[in-house]
């Protein structure tokens, strides 16, 4: 598909971790200050790199949950057991350290916050959402944006309080909710009251979640051209 032509880019950088905080059980976020940094839109990203000492380098794409008027970028990443980069920015990484970061990329998963959109979101695929919902914030767009999110538990949902206080429906499938709701998948049910006429769908988590999701959102009758999806996962 096309992208959404305008979106800005930025080259590699040399980044240093002012904060870093745990989450949740597997996932931390990283505030970054990125000199001469390029303002980002709201579900771009930063791909961080890493080089060992006898030059192998790896690097992996990390969603942008800050808005662009904030003074650092805050990435949040999941801790993937085998993976090549996570652990390592997860348990080792430190405030002072520095990391190379490029960014912001990508054109499609963008939201300007000048139209209706619907964000749906499993797991660590919130954090584009939380950009989307922090951007509606700053400019005054937050009737502009409606929010669903599915996680295992509670404790695993990345930023589950702020999207909770910002009227997401939550769904869990392991446990009941904090208001009481049995546990659940995100069903077409919950999809169906979230629909806006000329709205943008922005669809973020697993293959098997951005797939059953988008599909659910076409059967209620929203137009494949308004549904943009975004998958993550471990990579290799």
């Amino acid at each position: 598909m096309t992208g959404t032509t305008g979106a800005p880019a930025g080259g590699w950088r040399l980044a240093r971790v002012a904060e870093i905080a745990h989450l949740t059980p597997d996932g931390v976020t990283l505030r970054l200050d990125v000199p001469d940094r390029i303002d980002h839109l709201a579900g771009q990203h930063y791909v961080v790199r890493l080089t060992a000492e006898d030059g192998y380098t790896a690097q992996r794409s990390y969603s942008v949950a800050s808005d662009a008027s904030d003074p650092r970028v805050e990435l949040y990443v999941e801790r993937i057991a085998d993976g090549e980069v996570s652990p390592y920015l997860a348990d080792a990484l430190e405030p002072g350290d520095e990391l190379e970061v490029r960014g912001p990329i990508g054109g499609w998963f963008v939201w300007r916050g000048d139209s209706p959109a619907v964000g749906v979101a499993g797991g660590s695929g919130v954090v584009p959402i939380v950009a989307m919902l922090r951007h509606a914030r700053v400019t005054g767009a937050v009737k502009l944006l409606r929010l669903a999110v599915s996680s295992r538990t509670w404790a695993e949902l990345p930023y589950a309080q702020e999207l909770s206080d910002a009227g997401a429906f939550v769904a869990l499938t392991r446990e009941q909710s904090a208001v009481g709701r049995a546990a659940q998948r995100l069903a077409a049910a919950e999809l169906a009251r979230l629909l806006v006429p000329d709205a943008t769908y922005y669809v973020c988590g697993s293959a098997g979640f951005a797939e059953t999701t988008s599909r659910r959102l076409v059967d209620l009758g929203v137009p494949e051209n308004s549904v943009r999806v975004e998958r993550f996962g471990p990579s290799g």
